[in-house]
């Protein structure tokens, strides 16, 4: 696909990068198979670039080493002590030349290298004048919206929640499974939505290869797709149950990579990808997926991490690109929180669709710095060449 060239402003040149660790407070629990998140700890950096411009962007690395190995303690340290050194003081012509100078000789850190590579892209938005969105090849100024609603008690509260969902007109269900609470969950949401409703289950690697004849009767209830339901790091067996059953496989812990994406491709381990950009290392990697997938009719979507408005930013930026055929888990800021961090919040109109902010360069929105200052539980500063800590 077409898209701006790298070099098409001013040369991009980080002078200082401000680490933040806020906690914002989920208005209710979110219960996936892995555990159960009641607050969130998020890692935030302010760039600035030598010109003057600035912007932030959001690490998505959860507390604990539940859905990745990493966490925001991990990534605080790798984004301070090897990721920033590579790149402040250093000019690029694009963002797109960041990846590479992240990745050389440091294996893994996909999410913290995610929040330094996706800063360069906004930093980059902002110091070309341009929206995210355009920067990155987006086509569209609209994307449809799911909703993922966490594991319940029983089946009669998660139908209660997918039918005001589907009242307010969210695009897609995404139902969280996991052993003793699947099929039967699964079952009374479709039979209270009826057949026209999009469906889908999300195990986050909860089963194993016994269960096969289980989740294959998930096939009798028309889903979309069931989104990673083995071992975060497999591709061979997901292939094995895709091929026991007619309900599309999408994968989402075991993309980690453009490389992981092509074998997945190769091994026909899935049907569906859901790119999450902190997961596999920011835009770039994020865009190449998108176009393999796109140029092996894979149809991709945009998963969420419980991100503020901040990472909903550059969520929505990516999902304006042509391949991202379904809807996204992204929901507006009233979904999961009292007060977000940054003006307009994310809303979503009555069809279900996000709006992708094409009035305004950079991410376009405002960020909340007074609240994000009164938010604040740590801070760092790092300049080429030194660290300076603060409080």
């Amino acid at each position: 696909m077409t898209r701006p060239a790298s070099g098409t402003g001013p040369a991009l040149q980080v002078d200082r990068i401000i680490l933040r660790e806020i906690r914002l407070e989920l208005k209710e629990p979110f219960r996936i198979s892995s555990g159960l998140v009641t607050d969130r700890r998020i890692a935030l950096l302010q760039l600035f670039d030598a010109s003057g411009a600035r912007t932030w962007s959001e690490c998505v690395a959860f507390q604990l080493p539940n859905y990745t190995s990493e966490t925001i303690e991990t990534a605080w340290m790798a984004i301070r002590e090897w990721l920033a050194p590579r790149i402040l003081g250093r000019q690029f012509a694009g963002p797109e030349e960041v990846h590479a100078v992240l990745e050389k000789n440091i294996r893994g850190h996909n999410m913290a290298k995610a929040a330094v590579e996706m800063g360069c892209w906004g930093l980059t938005s902002v110091l070309w004048n341009t929206p995210l969105s355009t920067l990155l090849g987006g086509t569209r100024d609209r994307v449809p919206t799911g909703i993922s609603l966490g594991i319940q008690a029983e089946p009669a509260l998660l139908v209660q929640r997918a039918e005001a969902a589907v009242a307010a007109g969210y695009r897609k269900i995404k139902v969280k499974i996991q052993p003793g609470q699947d099929v039967e969950y699964v079952r009374a949401v479709r039979e209270a939505l009826g057949d026209t409703v999009g469906i889908m289950a999300d195990a986050n690697s909860a089963y194993t290869l016994r269960d096969i004849d289980h989740l294959a009767e998930l096939d009798a209830l028309d889903l979309i797709m069931l989104e990673q339901p083995l071992g975060d790091d497999d591709l061979v067996r997901h292939a094995t149950l895709q091929r026991r059953m007619k309900t599309p496989i999408c994968l989402d812990e075991s993309i980690t990579s453009v490389d992981r994406a092509e074998d997945m491709i190769t091994l026909k381990s899935g049907r569906i990808i859901n790119i999450k950009p902190g997961r596999v290392g920011g835009m770039s990697a994020s865009r190449a997926i998108h176009d393999i997938a796109q140029q092996a009719g894979i149809p991709v979507w945009c998963g969420g991490m419980l991100e503020s408005g901040i990472g909903r930013a550059y969520n929505v930026a990516l999902a304006s690109l042509p391949n991202f055929s379904l809807p996204g888990d992204l929901s507006p800021s009233a979904r999961y929180w009292a007060r977000d961090i940054v003006s307009p919040e994310w809303t979503m109109d009555a069809e279900g669709m996000v709006h992708v902010p094409l009035g305004r360069p950079g991410l376009g929105v405002a960020v909340d710095e007074d609240g994000i200052e009164a938010l604040t539980v740590r801070r760092e500063e790092l300049r080429p060449a030194r660290v300076v800590a603060g409080t």
